[in-house]
């Protein structure tokens, strides 16, 4: 029996299997890590600035009061969202993070059971962590949120390159500045924004509709739209063509909070989660993605404490530099919330999205942090 058959029964798979496996390999098609992989597809989803504080302990108390958190009826909001326990009021303000990633996939971020999710770009606003988490790189010459093309290459744009994704990636994105941070003419992947992008950006086609209720409600904040366009907009883009590879932004709980409206940012925690379940269950209808895809999920920065710091973030706020990650899919250990867990960089998350997938981002970008390899099953 050669060394090719012991390997077979060995590992108990069968010989067709192994030897298709084996053949596309050796042409180039498929690595071993995508023959071994079940994930096919991979949908990064983010929401800006969303506290690991409520992602992991729920709505406080101290912020539904109208002295800290703006907000009127304190009684009918701590009856809906606030919890004595802690893991129940979580579980009231994101149940599809805490009834379904927590049972099937993984949570990390929360620094009170010993686990760390860190922005290392030492700044802690925007453009630097969108760059960090889809390049890999923290890089310091990042240090504003000015509209300038990345120079770093993001792992959407890599992956548009390589065999069996060009025409399959996609974004959709609610802050006007990510087309830059995509550099999109570089990219050339479709990208939907309901602002100007830089010239040369594919712009991807969606509803007319759907652009006449952006263009008509787009006022409430001039950079940010409402999260429920994006939403639109990425049902359609998975409908319609169908992406392997798929980044999608919303933005609302980052403005809330800064204008220092707790109701408002607790609802769209809340409403974010529950995109997040109605993403899931309509990948789940889908054949293509049905048991084949990967979602991961986290924020650009963290913000800082209550009562008056959670409004804000930035190198002055220590605290905004912690995070939170979810991921859920076929390759994932379903560990739920991760105690004591080594530390887990922001920049570690393009290199996760391609490893999903079986790609190896590093080799490609060696500045790039590797792979959390925890929730890649391996």
């Amino acid at each position: 029996m050669n060394s090719l058959s012991l390997a077979i029964r060995a590992h108990g798979l069968p010989l067709r299997l192994c030897l298709w496996a084996c053949a596309l390999t050796l042409i180039g098609l498929v690595t071993p890590a995508q023959a071994r992989n079940k994930t096919r597809n991979v949908i990064l989803v983010t929401t800006d600035g969303l506290r690991q504080q409520e992602v992991f302990h729920g709505a406080e108390e101290i912020l539904i009061s109208r002295q800290f958190g703006n907000v009127g009826r304190t009684n009918e909001l701590k009856a809906e969202f606030w919890r004595p326990d802690p893991k129940q009021s979580r579980e009231v303000l994101f149940p599809f993070l805490w009834g379904t990633v927590a049972r099937q996939g993984q949570l990390l971020g929360n620094r009170a059971a010993g686990s760390e999710v860190r922005v290392t770009n030492g700044r802690n606003f925007s453009y630097p962590g969108y760059n960090e988490f889809l390049t890999g790189i923290a890089d310091p010459k990042i240090d504003s949120n000015d509209k300038v093309l990345n120079a770093n290459t993001n792992v959407f744009e890599w992956l548009q390159s390589r065999p069996g994704y060009r025409g399959r990636v996609a974004a959709v994105v609610n802050w006007d500045i990510l087309p830059w941070i995509l550099n999109g003419p570089r990219a050339g992947f479709p990208i939907w924004s309901g602002f100007e992008v830089p010239p040369g950006t594919r712009r991807m086609v969606v509803p007319r509709a759907l652009d006449e209720m952006v263009e008509h409600g787009s006022h409430v904040w001039s950079g940010v739209l409402l999260d429920t366009f994006v939403r639109h907009a990425a049902f359609h883009a998975i409908d319609t063509l169908k992406p392997r590879a798929l980044y999608v932004s919303y933005g609302e709980t980052d403005d809330w909070a800064h204008e220092g409206h707790y109701e408002r940012y607790l609802r769209a925690a809340h409403g974010f989660d529950r995109v997040l379940g109605d993403l899931w269950k309509r990948l789940q209808s889908l054949p293509q993605y049905r048991d084949k895809t990967s979602l991961v999920i986290t924020a650009d920065h963290g913000r800082g404490p209550a009562p008056v710091a959670w409004k804000n973030h930035g190198r002055e706020i220590t605290e905004s530099a912690y995070l939170w990650m979810a991921v859920i899919g076929p390759d994932t250990p379903a560990l739920g919330e991760r105690r004591e867990h080594a530390l887990v960089r922001q920049s570690q998350v393009a290199a996760t999205v391609a490893a999903l997938l079986g790609e190896d981002f590093v080799a490609a970008s060696p500045r790039s942090a590797p792979p959390v390899v925890d929730v890649l099953g391996r």
